[in-house]
């Protein structure tokens, strides 16, 4: 298969590459220097599409899961984990599934829900592990809710904003979320509202694929109108899987990728969102979320816990969880803490088995790669550009525990750095660094069997693809011209990178 005139001159494959490569070493002081000669030509990207890369069907190195592709394919823990590891992980995974309830309640160290809340159990958002999607009509929303803030109000916002003392303006209601269910006496705050317009997209080969278009507002407000300047940014529930590789790789293997300036001309301009480590009070390079808003799986966690259970932990130590001020009777409500285990509701203890269930959850093996149709849609995702952001591998920190994430070859296929995506998937809400318009780049891992695990194949942050083209297609601002390299192919060259991006 050639590749068509329109992307042959568009990327010089293996040679800028290398060079990057070396550069990133320079930031590993956690290698010895066989160790960077090993690393930098294994991760130097390829220019042989002939035959897959060695390794290349283990996208989580040791961590790859071998076990059979079906609907639990995301919930095996890695494989190299010691067994003293894997049963903390299946304790953290009956945590993770359990049902919270309101207080007070006949339980012990169950209670303690809401008072508003948007699931009850950390599985109901993240259902198999894997990934939410848009409520269907006349449903409520369970794994996708939506984000709020306003601009700053004032000075003294203002300069916290800018000193990266806080990430964004609460809502002054509402707070940072919606909340749409409620426990027993309290309102639910309300319900996401979305409508989609269809917008044609004529594609070369004669196919014409339609793309809807979302629009969002909220009903049924409980505690009165939102604040006039309101932003709204709807998300849906991320895929577990790989967290805890992500977390291992070295935070100067991002920094190398980054480009805010766009130095060397290429169009793209990656930068990391620098966000608070609520542990530590310092900035550091956020990795997880839509946005790259936390820095940590734990952070993730906790902050998962109190804003869609309502569920107290030492990093997030409010009973009653989203509750504003301007909702006092909300606050007021009976809390789940029961001093005998601890302070807040979901004690240390309790948080660190999530967290260690969440950071080990493996990567399944990928399927067909030496397939040639799945090796010319790779050439076409290379030459097209997609390699800019969905950076393919890295090899993690070697001084990480558990030692199951450490000196891996992992195939993410995220830089998990911010870019402009666009005005078509802007939200117009920023969050520490990211402004409205950019996300960070979304690992591919295990994308092709989203599907198999949860049923249905709707992407994006808010779940408006239906189709890992549709995704492509919403692709603006610094991947525009990757977009266009997507349009102008032909049928069976779209095919070929749609079987590549399937197999990952």
């Amino acid at each position: 298969m050639h590749l068509p005139s329109v992307i042959t001159s568009s990327v010089v494959l293996g040679v800028v590459t290398a060079a990057a490569a070396a550069a990133v070493l320079e930031h590993r002081e956690d290698l010895n220097h066989s160790d960077r000669l090993k690393i930098e030509s294994v991760i130097t990207w390829t220019d042989d599409f002939s035959k897959p890369e060695k390794f290349e069907r283990w996208p989580a190195g040791a961590g790859t899961s071998k076990k059979l592709v079906n609907a639990d394919v995301f919930s095996h823990f890695l494989p190299n984990l010691s067994f003293e590891e894997e049963q903390l992980a299946k304790v953290g995974n009956g945590i993770f599934k359990k049902i919270w309830v309101s207080s007070p309640a006949s339980t012990r160290a169950s209670d303690g829900l809401g008072p508003l809340y948007n699931a009850r159990a950390c599985q109901r958002c993240h259902l198999k592990d894997g990934r939410g999607q848009p409520p269907a009509e006349g449903d409520d929303a369970v794994s996708m809710f939506l984000r709020l803030s306003v601009p700053p109000q004032n000075a003294v916002q203002e300069a916290a904003l800018k000193a990266g003392k806080i990430g964004l303006v609460p809502e002054p209601t509402y707070g940072t979320q919606l909340q749409n269910f409620a426990v027993p006496g309290h309102s639910a705050e309300g319900e996401m509202v979305i409508t989609y317009e269809e917008v044609p997209v004529e594609l070369n080969g004669g196919e014409t694929i339609s793309l809807r278009k979302p629009s969002y507002s909220i009903d049924q407000l409980a505690y009165g109108p939102l604040d006039p300047k309101t932003l709204l940014s709807p998300r849906v529930a991320n895929q577990m899987i790989g967290l805890g590789l992500l977390e291992a790789i070295h935070e100067g293997d991002l920094l190398a990728l980054a480009d805010p300036e766009d130095s060397d001309g290429d169009g793209i301009s990656g930068r990391p969102n620098w966000v608070r480590n609520d542990e530590t009070g310092e900035l550091a390079v956020g990795r997880f979320g839509w946005k790259a808003g936390n820095p940590t799986v734990r952070q993730q966690s906790a902050h998962a816990f109190t804003g869609d259970i309502g569920i107290s932990t030492s990093m997030t130590p409010a009973h009653w969880g989203e509750c504003t001020e301007n909702q006092q009777e909300c606050r007021s409500a009976p809390d789940g803490v029961q001093l005998s285990f601890g302070d807040v509701e979901a004690p240390d203890n309790v948080l660190n088995l999530v967290t260690f269930y969440a950071r080990n959850l493996a990567v399944p093996a990928r399927r067909d790669v030496g397939d040639q149709d799945v090796l010319a849609g790779k050439e076409l995702f290379y030459a097209s550009g997609c390699v800019s952001c969905h950076t393919p591998k890295f090899v993690t920190r070697r001084d990480v525990e558990p030692d199951a994430h450490a000196f891996q070859l992992i195939w993410p296929y995220s830089d998990l750095l911010l870019h402009d995506m666009g005005e078509g998937l802007a939200d117009n809400r920023p969050e520490w660094k990211a402004n409205g318009r950019e996300w960070r780049t979304a690992p591919l891992w295990g994308i092709g069997l989203t599907e198999t695990v949860n049923g249905h194949t709707k992407f994006l942050h808010d779940g408006r693809a239906r189709s890992l083209l549709e995704a492509i297609l919403w692709h603006g601002g610094e991947a525009e011209q990757a977009r266009q390299t997507v349009v102008d192919m032909t049928p069976g060259e779209r095919e070929a990178l749609l079987a590549f991006v399937g197999s990952l």
